[in-house]
């Protein structure tokens, strides 16, 4: 019988010494000085070594390769938002709106709000544990407490911005695979959420009911919280959890593009 240890030092003595002297000539080294006895080890060794190599360089292109996918969908997503048409403040209503119809429909509408509320629920199944369900439930909690301070009339300066800044951080840190502190995490979901609640606040009394106006709008943001988990779950595993880090970037890009018309116009 062969001792484990014994056995890591022959695979390692063959490993070292299978490029430099071929597989010929440590069949005899094998079984002169590494002293094993069943010619079957041999062959173990070399499979053992054969298949180390093969699953490494494998890994390495993989990971190339979706690293050069992460920054083409990255850059394309960076263009195509660049190129589309004015309307990067998808908060504004325009026009008296309807009830809970009009706000169910307006955050799978806007794109800014869609973009954080899936981010949301993308970053909590990266994160795990339970920010699988506390981030998407404070989200729509403190987002009813911005909007009654924003029907209140009370100021808060740089709310474009702090959406902006939302969408841009959310998609960053789904890129980075970025697990914080909780209480970390809840403060800034805490801080987004006010953000977003306040500009719809501040425009809700528009709607020609404003009640089922925000129950509409928060179920939205609710279900849309699910989708992001349900895609966040489902890419997390394969690839290791790049395909997730992809959307991230897509989403921080158009962090950027809403981002960049609320500081020009400060």
């Amino acid at each position: 019988m062969v001792e484990k240890k014994d056995l890591a030092c022959t695979i390692k003595d063959y490993g070292n010494a299978r490029d430099k002297f071929g597989a010929e000539k440590m069949r005899v080294l094998g079984s002169r000085n590494l002293h094993v006895k069943p010619p079957s080890w041999h062959l173990a060794c070399f499979a053992a070594s054969d298949i180390s190599m093969s699953v490494e360089e494998a890994a390495r292109q993989s990971s190339q390769t979706v690293s050069r996918c992460c920054l083409k969908l990255s850059t394309l997503a960076a263009l195509v938002i660049l190129l589309a048409p004015e309307g990067a403040y998808a908060h504004v209503i325009l026009g008296e709106q309807g009830g809970f119809g009009s706000g169910f429909a307006h955050p799978l509408t806007g794109p800014d709000h869609f973009l954080a509320m899936f981010a949301v629920g993308l970053w909590s199944a990266q994160m795990g544990g339970r920010s699988v369900w506390r981030l998407p439930v404070i989200f729509p909690m403190i987002m009813v407490i911005g909007g009654i301070v924003g029907m209140s009339g009370l100021p808060l300066p740089a709310i474009e911005i702090g959406i902006a800044l939302s969408i841009l951080a959310l998609g960053g840190a789904i890129v980075l695979a970025w697990r914080p502190a909780e209480w970390i995490a809840l403060i800034l979901i805490a801080y987004f959420a006010l953000c977003h609640g306040y500009a719809h606040g501040v425009e809700l009394p528009l709607a020609t009911d404003p009640a089922d106006y925000a129950i509409g709008f928060v179920l939205a943001t609710g279900m849309i919280h699910l989708l992001g988990i349900g895609v966040g779950t489902a890419l997390g595993k394969p690839m290791q959890g790049r395909l997730s880090r992809a959307l991230g970037a897509i989403i921080a890009g158009g962090g950027i593009y809403f981002l960049v018309p609320a500081l020009l116009a400060v």
